[in-house]
């Protein structure tokens, strides 16, 4: 279990560690792959023509060619008909290799024009060593997509060693949140609505519900609503609020095990690798 009594008084838990470095410092290196154009320009070069096939591809790629069934119950919160429209059809494109090959370098390029001088620093090359341990000691048991990414070789690139350790924390901590979800009983667009709310938003203008219908999506509202989560002015109830904050509790405490193998030290030192380039990465707009 991991030691935490000499660290950070902020980071007092395993799950203030999980939540801080894991949620808050490694997946904004991961996530500027969504909003960045090097990614989708290197699908694009073999053939992917808009946005999602090429992410469907390039995400599933170290699962295999698995039926669009599989990728949808693993990535859980699109909605009916999204996966299907892409997978199988994809690798009629490129192969799952070429898929992940094409993206990976897309993402570190990407990291790299957003890091600048940062991108080649000591701390990228410290950082990259203590996240990839934490990224190859988590948990397999019940965290497919992980377990996939995870059967890759490590890169030897520092920066490209850091990015793969991020997306292999995120997706393990995706994995995570989907059991968390799944135990309350909320399923994908439920979810989507739930965080919505979350930040304040109301569904109608919260981006991954564009897909739905307007009936769809009052539907999955009202669902919520008979479920007593939602109010009728469209906002939470205390029990939709307390649900929302067992879901992200559980999701952080399944998150944690990951950096059991870090000392306090290494953790302290990994926190302060790892802020100034996601400082970078917001002033950035990302």
């Amino acid at each position: 279990m991991l030691d935490t009594r000499t660290a950070s008084p902020a980071l007092a838990t395993p799950a203030a560690v999980g939540r801080r470095l894991g949620n808050e410092l490694l997946e904004p290196l991961h996530l500027v792959a969504y909003m960045s154009d090097e990614p989708n320009e290197a699908l694009q070069a073999l053939g992917y023509e808009g946005y999602w096939p090429g992410y469907f591809a390039a995400r599933s790629a170290p699962l295999g060619r698995v039926p669009a069934e599989v990728v949808d119950a693993l990535f859980y919160n699109f909605a009916p008909g999204e996966v299907a429209a892409c997978i199988p059809a994809c690798w009629d494109v490129a192969t799952p290799e070429a898929a992940l090959e094409a993206h990976r370098q897309g993402c570190v390029a990407a990291l790299r024009r957003v890091l600048g001088d940062l991108a080649d620093t000591p701390a990228v090359a410290r950082a990259a060593d203590l996240a990839i341990r934490a990224a190859m000691d988590a948990p397999m048991e019940g965290r497919i997509l992980y377990a996939a990414l995870r059967s890759l070789p490590v890169p030897d690139e520092p920066l490209t060693r850091l990015w793969h350790a991020a997306t292999l924390l995120r997706e393990h901590r995706g994995n995570g949140h989907v059991v968390a979800l799944v135990s309350e009983g909320i399923d994908g667009q439920e979810a989507h609505v739930l965080q919505a709310l979350d930040w304040g938003m109301a569904p109608a203008d919260y981006g991954r519900l564009d897909p739905l219908t307007p009936a769809q999506l009052d539907a999955v509202v009202d669902g919520l609503r008979k479920r007593g989560l939602v109010d009728a002015e469209g906002k939470f109830t205390p029990a939709g609020r307390e649900t929302r904050n067992r879901i992200e509790a559980l999701t952080d405490a399944l998150a944690a095990p990951a950096y059991d193998c870090l000392q306090p030290h290494e953790i302290d030192q990994l926190t302060a690798d790892l802020e100034p380039l996601v400082e970078r990465i917001a002033t950035a707009g990302y």
